[in-house]
């Protein structure tokens, strides 16, 4: 608890998406002034957006198997967690009059399935606290005598704050706020920044015309994809995608973004592998294949023998020589293993997330920058990622109640 001689603290948190205003929560409760400034004209536009589809706020698998989800910032992350893992997340939900349940997948959602009741309920009780928020104020980072630079429609606005948060986001969704535009500003004072990248993104393909012109926008379902990096790491997954013009995107291709961008990063391409008949061994593709066909034509035969059809008939015919087509034994291990080159990931833009950002290693465990004493980071422009699934929103959430509590034990300290 902040005493009375550090009541008029001020902080600014710049950047009003999940990370920043769980830092202004921590703040306005620790007794500090809270003032929220964002680019664009009202906060939370990215939540919202991800609520779209269903606001998956976090995941209910046990907390060792969640952790594994952010790949090799697992520690960091799990450091960030202490103290407020999804079931208190839930919980903090509750308290907004949010219920949430279960889904059969795993993940977990407000009742409602949607984000705007949460972030009304949210902004409100901010409010109620006290926290005061300035949209259409652009960081532009730090004039000469260390305050916090703004664009603003006003023209340039100089703020003094005691302590900074900074919650601005990755580099996807620029129309959003995230842009990355901070990313110089911070290097020019020697913090150490890991370059943004796509992550939870689609991928190209390179397709032919006609399977691009037939086939675009067509879901491949109840398929196995397969990777292996390059430290020899096998990563298989079960689910379904869409084909796209450009390639592919969608749940399976999100849930391999990873592993898949950096093999490109590394050799120029990566291979994906296909099982489009899961629950059928090889040796039975094969005999349904060598099965006499009579007069039926082979897209009849392989559609009534093995189930395939549609876009997934059309992946063998884009992918597979037509010579193998008349070999069982090659077609059933194309139809088991059909290779898939993808050759880029889509641009940073078009990403769910990103990964990259400020290097743990640059901070100290309350989030703050070793080399800016005050200034404290959170949420997406961290370096790390994990996939779709409720694990972002839930380490944004719990970087920024680090950040907030650790600027309020800064500013303590400061009294001292």
């Amino acid at each position: 608890m902040m005493t009375t001689d550090s009541v008029r603290k001020s902080v600014a948190v710049i950047g009003g998406g999940p990370a920043g205003l769980m830092a202004a929560e921590m703040l306005v409760q620790g007794g500090v002034t809270v003032d929220v400034y964002d680019a664009m004209p009202s906060v939370g536009r990215k939540f919202l957006l991800a609520g779209k589809g269903g606001m998956n706020l976090t995941h209910a698998e046990p907390l060792a198997a969640f952790l594994s989800r952010y790949r090799e910032r697992e520690t960091d992350i799990a450091a960030l967690l202490d103290g407020f893992e999804p079931d208190r997340l839930r919980a903090w939900a509750q308290t907004l009059g949010i219920d949430t349940f279960v889904g059969s997948s795993g993940r977990v959602f407000p009742s409602d399935m949607k984000a705007a009741p949460l972030l009304r309920s949210w902004l409100h009780r901010l409010r109620e606290a006290g926290v005061r928020f300035h949209m259409r104020h652009r960081w532009r980072g730090w004039d000469r005598a260390g305050a916090l630079l703004f664009a603003t429609s006003d023209g340039e606005r100089a703020i003094e704050a005691d302590a900074v948060v900074l919650a601005l986001g990755g580099g996807s969704w620029a129309r959003l706020g995230s842009d990355g535009a901070w990313v110089p500003l911070l290097q020019a004072r020697g913090v150490q920044v890991m370059p943004l990248k796509p992550a939870n993104c689609g991928f190209d393909i390179g397709w032919s015309e006609y399977f691009r012109g037939r086939f675009a926008g067509h879901p491949l379902k109840s398929v196995i994809a397969t990777l292996t990096d390059a430290a020899g790491r096998v990563h298989r997954r079960q689910g379904e995608f869409v084909v796209t013009a450009t390639g592919i995107e969608g749940s399976l291709i999100y849930a391999l973004s990873a592993p898949l961008r950096d093999m490109i990063e590394a050799n120029g391409s990566a291979s994906l592998y296909l099982d489009l008949a899961p629950g059928k061994e090889l040796q039975r593709v094969i005999d349904e294949i060598a099965h006499p066909r009579g007069s039926r034509s082979m897209a009849s035969h392989l559609q009534s023998r093995v189930g395939i059809a549609g876009v997934k008939a059309g992946l063998l015919r884009e992918l597979v020589a037509p010579g193998d087509y008349a070999d069982p034994s090659r077609l059933g291990a194309a139809i088991k293993s059909l290779a898939l080159p993808v050759v880029a990931a889509r641009p940073l833009d078009e990403a769910i997330s990103s990964a990259g950002g400020v290097r743990f290693e640059a901070l100290d465990q309350r989030l703050m920058l070793r080399s800016a004493p005050g200034i404290f980071c959170a949420g997406e422009m961290l370096d790390w990622e994990a996939p779709t699934g409720g694990y972002l929103l839930t380490a944004c959430f719990a970087s920024g109640r680090t950040a907030g509590l650790g600027a309020l034990a800064w500013l303590d300290a400061q009294r001292v």
